[in-house]
């Protein structure tokens, strides 16, 4: 990757350490969970660092502490299932949201070392950073977010399900083939346009905070192209196909993931379960963070 390509993915690294992970950890009720939130700087800011550092041994020892705040993170998984004994969707979903920043924790150590983790390029390694943030941790969060908010449905049970299923088909495709990787990318998006449906369709129409009614679409309008630009590369990687090059895919199917999804949707749900205004002309939202 070039420079500014390699900036622009670090931009998108720092959005999910600094916004995306702390944000999305507020809408997970998960006892222990809270002193997770309260140190998390302390991991986000020396990961922080790490990018901006030359290659070396600070740089490690930056991104290690990073990598070791995502593993505290992924240590609460287990727990909770062991609390909940459910592997209902929605908690399939929010245990793989509480594992995946540990992906992204690793290949940030590796790369940080100049050391081609199991045989993959140091680009690949950067960009799965962002990728397990956004791609990762929001994407099946929002899909449990979304299937709390309306358990009847079935879409919404299957929507918390692949996406899940598709984050770690794509990871399993990396030691695979291309042709792996691109089913994982079919059923990952699959999931993701599942769940933009569902807001847009219902989720949107329902919810009486226009902002949020706002953020909410953007994020669903986003995912239909994003994902689709995931479903072109992936296709055109297996196929050898004409396809997008990794610095397009990152200023395009990137940045919109990024922004327009994950920030979006997380603001959004963040105002949709906050305590509710003790007014009584406020009506509050009848879904609350994940439990």
């Amino acid at each position: 990757m070039g420079k500014g390509t390699t900036e622009l993915v670090d931009l998108l690294v720092l959005l999910g350490m600094g916004a995306v992970i702390p944000l999305g950890l507020t809408l997970i009720d998960e006892p222990g969970l809270a002193r997770v939130r309260r140190l998390w700087p302390l991991a986000a800011v020396p990961g922080a660092l790490s990018l901006w550092l030359p290659r070396g041994g600070l740089a490690i020892g930056c991104a290690a502490l990073y990598a070791l705040g995502t593993l505290a993170l992924a240590a609460h998984a287990p727990v909770r299932l062991a609390r909940t004994r459910s592997l209902a969707p929605r908690e399939v979903a929010v245990l793989t949201a509480l594992g995946t920043p540990s992906v992204a924790g690793l290949a940030l150590v590796a790369e940080r070392s100049g050391h081609e983790l199991l045989g993959f390029d140091l680009d690949i390694l950067a960009l799965t950073v962002p990728h397990f943030h956004h791609a990762g941790f929001t994407a099946a969060l929002v899909a449990g977010l979304v299937c709390r908010a309306a358990p009847a449905s079935r879409t919404a049970r299957w929507a918390a399900l692949s996406v899940p299923l598709g984050t770690l088909l794509v990871l399993a495709g990396y030691f695979v083939d291309d042709w792996a990787e691109l089913a994982g990318a079919v059923v990952l998006t699959t999931g993701m346009w599942l769940v933009g449906v569902l807001t847009w369709r219902d989720l949107r129409i329902r919810t009486p905070d226009r902002t949020a009614a706002a953020l909410l679409g953007i994020a669903s309008a986003v995912l239909a192209a994003t994902m689709l630009l995931a479903l072109w590369w992936a296709l055109g990687e297996a196929s050898g196909l004409p396809h997008p090059t990794l610095t397009w895919m990152a200023a395009t199917h990137g940045v919109g993931n990024a922004l327009g999804f994950a920030l979006c949707s997380l603001l959004a749900w963040r105002r949709l379960t906050r305590p509710p205004d003790p007014k009584p002309h406020r009506q509050p939202h009848p879904r609350g963070a994940l439990r």
